[in-house]
């Protein structure tokens, strides 16, 4: 552990240590706020000043508690989680959710537990308050069901100093955790030393305590958010708009989780490292004194350098405009060099070397959230797929690891490229049936009912122009959907219902309609392959010859490309890694929602509404009289975390055929083979997908539950041609170079400057 020791020294003396100045202003320091604000003072050089976790956890728990404040904060959530289409099942969930995925959560019940010790003054200061808010939505494991107060995550971050994996010794053994660094080390002979397992986390057995610590992150399934704590290639390829180096070291959801002042690890072979535990310091502490100051100038709405505003209200189905993002400054570590990469690694097509000559790679770690990428995406998977059919690549294998969603139509859009003969849809959708989405969806649908369908210039008729984009092209609209036997519904009561299941009301089942001459405004601007201008277009592959890997982080868009693939197209799906218990497990671990609805956008809805789309103002009057009448208040807007998502999940996924119409959030479904981390598949991806290849066309499974039913079956390998050679010595090339430093340590969850968007996507 030589290696360990002194990379762990070093990063401490860079990030967490104290110049003599910071240590004399800290004895002077007279609070725990006072003494980061005088550490934050002398770090002028770096971009995120930090400070030890316990002075952090010192400062952020002396803020008082704000009685008043914090009922108003949790009476103004109440409005927006009626839209959360899931409380009923989530209270009541079908006895495989609960044996086999989490348990039951009674969201109402919490709430006003929450409120009940509100009123009571139960609360010693106001950390504690919104931690139990946090968990509110947190513990649902519906990573479109957030809400972060600012208490939580405007402040600090935290973090661990170094990242952890969870490896198989051979592939067939059941993995245990390592230090990364330790793995590098020793892959790239850096190391006079044999890396040694983890055995206890601070005193717990090391497997009892990640699994436990990964019950804090954003997903359903148990393995998946076991993967979810560890470093992994995919997620460090979005770099700040994704989950990072994993949970444990800090990122995604583990970046709001204080992991104590420590973190002591023991080694199978007898040796212990104990070092102390940082938080990022995300704002100035310019004025900040104690705790009380910190609170007046960040927790009551005037946050004095938010530079990210509100997003603007948007059409729910089309992401909210924002500037172009940079390029991810990190080139995809531990990736091969691409045959076509969308620049911040959204999707890229990949090449195999050597006996795999004959297999393509898809990665899609994001079905886009950045709206620079819409018409990049959908053009890199389509010329890639072409590009692999000329260079005379059968197999397919497509990596959806680390996928959080995105927009929607890019899921459907995706599989219409695989498949442009397939079935259109993949299952039905529906949303809770109350007042507040009656009362909107009868005025949108009235309002749309004497206005054109069709795509309108702004330039033209700006006042036609925002009808059709925010009224005719909802999903409040009835016309905008088809019913479950692609018929127009001939009336918003039609759609509405209400239908009675699971002790809760939802509208009756719909779909997409991807003929719709309005589809770009709730795809992020394209069209669909196989609709409108579209058509004509060959299936690249055979079924048997596509299999899609995923880690589990599948969600929301993901999970929906993933129901049309295995339901529609017939393919079979690869679970990575997962807990150190033998197994199958599932492959999409992530929220089976279809829809997500941000907090400003139902405000929106129902200001909208009410103001806009009132016809006098006695109708205005009315709707202020009714549930719309709730969402005027900016408490819940005004004391969220910077750079954190609001939202709900507004629809949910029916299977076809499923007489209790049970959301596929709820549906237990395991892969078709699991496959095992090993130590190379943390450096370099290829070794992933050359074990899916090996399991489904190859002479050798690595499943260690189920199996994919080809290997042993390939046919003769095929006559390389120049360019495969070609190829073959670029990535051997690659991999020469391959070095420690080429695994950045420093990828950290950060949504404050890159704007997400997507209506179907999981914020990490």
């Amino acid at each position: 552990m030589v290696l360990l020791k002194s990379i762990a020294s070093l990063f401490l003396a860079s990030i967490a240590s104290a110049s003599p100045l910071q240590l004399v202003a800290r004895q002077n320091a007279s609070s725990p706020c006072a003494a980061v604000a005088a550490s934050v003072a002398t770090q002028t050089a770096v971009a995120v000043p930090t400070v030890p976790a316990q002075l952090a956890y010192d400062c952020i728990t002396s803020v008082p508690f704000n009685q008043s404040a914090a009922l108003a904060l949790v009476d103004g959530i109440v409005p927006y989680v009626k839209w959360q289409s899931t409380t009923a099942y989530l209270k009541d969930p079908p006895e495989e959710y609960g044996e086999k995925i989490q348990d039951a959560v009674d969201i109402w019940g919490e709430l006003e537990k929450i409120r009940a010790k509100v009123v009571d003054g139960a609360y010693e200061n106001e950390f504690e308050f919104g931690f139990e808010l946090y968990l509110f939505s947190q513990t649902t494991h519906d990573g479109h069901f957030v809400f972060v107060p600012d208490v939580i995550g405007t402040v600090f971050n935290w973090a661990r100093k170094t990242p952890l994996v969870s490896v198989s010794s051979d592939g067939k053994e059941l993995p245990k955790p390592f230090v990364y660094t330790d793995v590098l080390a020793e892959s790239f002979k850096n190391a006079s030393f044999t890396p040694s397992a983890i055995v206890s986390i601070n005193g717990q057995d090391a497997s009892e305590y990640l699994e436990n610590w990964s019950q804090y992150g954003s997903l359903q399934d148990r393995d998946a958010l076991y993967n979810n704590v560890f470093y992994e290639l995919a997620s460090v390829s979005l770099g700040g708009s994704g989950a990072g180096m994993g949970t444990f070291s800090g990122s995604g959801r583990g970046r709001w989780v204080y992991p104590g002042a420590e973190t002591t690890l023991e080694f199978e072979n007898g040796t212990t490292v104990t070092y102390s535990n940082y938080a990022r310091v995300l704002i100035p502490f310019n004025g900040i004194t104690d705790g009380e100051s910190l609170y007046k100038l960040w927790f009551t709405g005037n946050q004095p350098t938010a530079t990210e505003a509100e997003p603007a209200p948007s059409n729910s189905t089309t992401p909210t405009p924002s500037s172009t993002p940079s390029a991810t400054s990190i080139p995809a570590p531990g990736y091969p060099p691409p045959v076509l990469r969308e620049e911040h690694n959204l999707i890229g097509g990949y090449y195999l070397d050597d006996e795999y000559s004959d297999v393509a790679v898809l990665a899609v770690p994001s079905f886009v959230s950045l709206d620079s990428a819409e018409i990049p995406f959908q053009q890199i998977g389509e010329n890639f797929l072409a590009a692999a059919r000329k260079a005379g690549k059968t197999k397919l294998v497509i990596d959806v690891s680390a996928n959080g969603g995105g927009t929607i139509l890019q899921g459907y859009d995706l599989y219409k490229q695989l498949f442009p003969n397939g079935i259109g849809h993949a299952a039905a959708d529906t949303f809770r049936a109350f007042e507040a989405t009656d009362l909107i969806g009868e005025k949108f649908s009235a309002v749309s009912e004497g206005l054109p369908r069709k795509l309108v210039d702004e330039s033209d008729n700006e006042t036609l122009f925002e009808l059709e984009y925010e009224v005719v092209s909802s999903t409040l609209n009835y016309q905008t959907d088809v019913d479950v036997n692609e018929n127009n519904f001939p009336s918003w009561d039609a759609k509405f219902g209400p239908v009675e299941r699971h002790g809760d009301n939802y509208t009756n089942l719909f779909r997409w309609n991807l003929s719709d001459v309005l589809t770009p405004w709730n795809s992020g601007g394209i069209y669909i392959h196989g609709y409108g201008n579209l058509t004509n277009f060959t299936q690249p592959f055979k079924a048997e010859d596509i299999v899609v890997v995923t880690d589990g982080y599948c969600a929301s868009t993901c999970t929906i490309f993933s129901e049309l693939m295995r339901k529609r197209g017939g393919v079979k799906y690869v679970s990575l890694g997962g807990r150190s218990k033998a197994g199958a497990t599932q492959a999409i671990g992530g929220v089976k929602g279809t829809n997500n609805y941000p907090w400003s956008y139902i405000q929106f809805l129902a200001q909208y509404t009410a103001t806009t789309l009132a016809a006098s103002p006695e109708e205005a009057a009315y709707y202020n009289t009714t549930e719309l009448g709730d969402y005027w208040s900016n408490v819940v807007f005004d004391r969220a975390a910077i750079g954190s998502s609001i939202n709900v999940n507004f629809r949910d996924g029916i299977a076809d055929g499923d007489e209790r119409q049970t959301p596929l959030q709820f549906v237990y479904e395991e892969s078709d083979c699991r496959i095992l981390y090993t130590k190379e598949m943390t450096y370099d991806v290829t070794a992933i997908w050359k074990a899916v290849a090996d399991s489904a066309w190859g002479g050798k499974s690595h499943c260690v539950a189920g199996e994919l039913g080809g290997y042993g079956k390939r046919q003769v390998k095929r006559e390389r041609s120049i360019q495969d050679k070609i190829l073959a010595r670029r990535i051997q090339q690659w991999r020469r170079g391959l070095s420690i430093e080429d695994y950045p340590l420093d990828v950290f969850t950060d949504l404050r400057t890159n704007r997400l968007s997507g209506n179907a996507i999981m914020y990490p």
